[in-house]
């Protein structure tokens, strides 16, 4: 097996920076949806709702990566 790089990029942005991107949208909407449904701030529902938006986009960027990468894999 030869090994693919973790960080090949793909459209040009890199892979642990989808992850990472990932990563940060959970945290926004983690504490965005605490501020709503602890403290009742609507404008966190908002913010809440634009961070789960972001991160079904990267989701979707972060399986095609995944998936190009198995299959650049498998060639190998």
């Amino acid at each position: 097996h030869t090994l693919i790089n973790y960080r090949t990029t793909t459209k040009g942005k890199n892979m642990s920076q989808t992850h990472e991107s990932i990563m940060t949208a959970i945290q926004t909407y983690s504490e965005e949806n605490s501020k709503f449904v602890e403290k009742g701030v609507k404008a966190s529902a908002t913010r809440a709702r634009k961070a789960l938006a972001e991160l079904s986009k990267l989701i979707k960027s972060r399986r095609k990566e995944i998936q190009e990468t198995k299959n650049a894999q498998k060639a190998a």
